[in-house]
């Protein structure tokens, strides 16, 4: 019995040993986020072929923010990254003629724990309108990530 209830104090005390190692590790992750700023792209935005996507963002990091990447390319299959808050309206799914793909490293400044970024980036004017995925990738530097998706479409 002895030996039973040892078990079962040392099992509850490595799961909680765990539990608290998973606290720390979600510390260390940078952040991706809207406070203090007028964030922009969110879910849902609709944007036009030849117009910029004007990119609006707050990064912020415990210790030092590393660099970040853009991704943007087409949903027209409806696929999902797990990150999106809300489901927006989809056109129906459609094979890619020709799709847009952009994907662009950022540096952020070295030793800052916060910071703005911002870009413009242009739509191309002859890509297949429609639904497409805007990912922000943000990365400290330690390697922690932290991702962001978001569903715009192009008309």
């Amino acid at each position: 019995m002895k030996k039973i209830l040892f078990s079962l104090a040392a099992a509850a005390a490595l799961l909680l040993t765990a539990a608290c190692g998973n606290d720390d590790m979600a510390d260390d992750m940078p952040v991706i986020t809207d406070e203090g700023i007028t964030a922009n792209p969110v879910d849902c935005q609709v944007y036009n072929r030849g117009d910029k996507i004007p990119f609006r963002y707050r990064f912020t990091d415990n210790e030092e923010l590393g660099n970040y990447n853009i991704e943007i390319h087409n949903n027209f299959d409806h696929h999902t990254h797990g990150t999106q808050a809300s489901s927006c309206s989809l056109d129906p799914k459609k094979k890619a003629v020709k799709p847009w793909v952009f994907n662009q490293d950022y540096k952020i400044p070295h030793g800052l724990k916060a910071y703005d970024a911002s870009q413009d980036i242009r739509i191309p004017e002859d890509i297949d309108p429609g639904d497409y995925h805007f990912m922000i990738r943000l990365t400290d530097k330690k390697g922690n990530q932290q991702l962001r998706a978001m569903a715009i479409k192009i008309k």
